[in-house]
């Protein structure tokens, strides 16, 4: 993370990305009655990951990057409903997907865990050098 000079060096964002390309193979073979229904509500909440995750980075402050990284953690949470309802619906399932959102929420935690590990490190140093 303090090497990275791009979103894109970041492996939660990598693996972001690729569950996005996997959820725009899987709902390829939804039926067309759901193209304006689960299909984009799937691919919409797929990006919302990526792509907040791209936002956060740029932040400067802990808390909003924080924030950004909390959402796309809410986004990750409905694709693994969507995840269910096309298998319950039939529409198909991919286990790849359900092991990569998985570890996409894990990455997600740990990332949000270490900005607030510096946060309170970086505040009780403040304490220590100007108290």
């Amino acid at each position: 993370m303090d090497g990275a000079k791009s979103f894109k060096d970041l492996i939660v964002w990598q693996k972001a990305h690729e569950f996005v390309l996997g959820v725009y193979k899987l709902t390829d073979s939804f039926p067309k009655s759901e193209i304006y229904c689960l299909t984009s509500q799937f691919r919409r909440a797929a990006i919302s990951i990526a792509a907040n995750i791209a936002e956060g980075f740029k932040k400067f402050g802990q808390q909003d990057k924080i924030r950004f990284l909390n959402i796309a953690q809410g986004s990750a949470e409905e694709c693994k409903y969507y995840l269910i309802l096309a298998k319950d619906l039939s529409y198909g399932f991919s286990n790849e997907l359900e092991k990569l959102i998985e570890e996409v929420s894990k990455l997600l935690a740990s990332y949000s865990n270490k900005i607030q590990e510096d946060k309170v490190l970086n505040s009780e140093y403040r304490k220590t050098t100007i108290g």
